[in-house]
């Protein structure tokens, strides 16, 4: 069994989210909280699977929308390469607490941060994945209204004042130890959480009050807002509510979908033919034969293509508890599976890309001047 690792900039192994739980100080997401949202986002799949499956005071946050003290959301997006399946899920689910609470989004893309951790992206390298980017983000269907998107170095006018304001409260010592930083770490890479932490009070700032903020996200990412959370009371601002998502598996074996293996990934940008491609070729949790499986069934539970299922693509409970029984008892093997996602999915990014080519014409709705 590989070695689990979740940091914000690798996530590698077979995840134990419990273990998470504990390690990030991060509480799970019980019924009554989950009935609160329900009330507003209906039977949602993310909520009623536990897709989206802990929090940091999302019981407080909303306790001051039932006062009319109403929040804003704030999510974002590392501009490393194209955008594929895994970074999609949050987003959706962004969208979905948009929708149903009428509410305000600020969505950054860290261009400065892929910029400085990675070894061979340029300046233009990050450039031209922002633009692609944020295509997807407005294929997701956000309100144009209620959406802003900042980057961080197209807007650092408006973002390094605030950066420098939470920077002058992290030590080294702390970065060190919640981020795993070396003596040799350049020193960009030590500042960048300063400017991860901004848009979790930038609404506030701009509204010369109190503003509470809610950040959907993956938990890999929850590092940065531990450090946001106890910065931002030293300022006078609210500690930001978060609730964090699992990661939806790439086509291999171990892990998150991830831009550095392709093949494994479904990338916004894959032709039909390139979706069957790679999960004709995926990993699966069946037998080393058709013999063997029919006598002893597969695993569905470290299987990616039932993950799919699972996470986005079969909304109907009783089907999908159908296709793991049958799994299980050696009645459905794993090139039927492969067969009956293809066509979603390929449904699915067909959709996405003809709004991804209407987006070309809506950009500057969303941008941040």
């Amino acid at each position: 069994m590989a070695e689990m690792i979740v940091t914000p900039w690798e996530v590698k192994g077979e995840i134990d989210y419990d273990k998470l739980l504990l390690e990030f100080g991060l509480k799970r997401i019980d019924e009554k909280l989950k009935k609160r949202l329900q009330k507003k986002l209906g039977d949602n799949i993310f909520l009623r699977r536990g897709i989206f499956f802990a929090h940091r005071d999302l019981d407080w946050l909303l306790d001051e929308y039932d006062k009319k003290n109403y929040f804003y959301l704030y999510t974002g997006r590392g501009p490393s390469g194209h955008t594929h399946l895994g970074h999609l899920l949050p987003w959706i689910f962004t969208k979905e607490l948009q929708d149903a609470y009428n509410t305000k989004l600020v969505f950054q893309l860290t261009d400065d941060e892929k910029f400085l951790f990675s070894s061979t992206l340029s300046v233009g390298d990050v450039e031209k994945f922002t633009n692609e980017n944020i295509l997807d983000i407005i294929a997701v269907g956000f309100d144009p209204k209620k959406t802003e998107i900042y980057t961080d170095m197209r807007n650092a006018k408006d973002f390094y004042p605030q950066a420098v304001r939470v920077a002058k409260h992290i030590t080294f010592s702390t970065a060190k130890a919640v981020f795993g930083f070396e003596n040799d770490s350049n020193i960009g890479k030590i500042f960048f959480t300063s400017m991860q932490a901004v848009p979790a009070f930038i609404e506030s700032v701009n509204k010369g009050k109190n503003v509470p903020c809610l950040i959907p996200h993956a938990i890999d990412q929850d590092p940065h807002f531990r450090v946001t959370r106890d910065i931002l009371p030293k300022l006078g601002y609210y500690k930001p509510s978060s609730i964090q998502c699992k990661f939806i598996p790439g086509l291999g074996k171990d892990g998150k979908m991830s831009s550095s293996e392709p093949e494994t990934c479904i990338f916004t940008i894959d032709t039909s033919k390139d979706i069957e491609r790679k999960i004709k070729k995926a990993f699966t949790g069946g037998r080393e034969s058709l013999e063997e499986q029919k006598k002893l069934g597969g695993n569905p539970d470290i299987c990616p293509i039932y993950q799919y299922f699972y996470n986005l693509f079969e909304e109907d409970d009783e089907k999908l508890e159908d296709r793991f029984r049958r799994c299980k008892n050696g009645k459905l093997m794993c090139g039927e599976c492969k067969q009956d996602l293809i066509p979603r999915v390929q449904k699915f990014m067909k959709e996405h890309q003809e709004r991804r080519e209407k987006a070309k014409k809506l950009v500057s709705k969303f941008l941040v001047k």
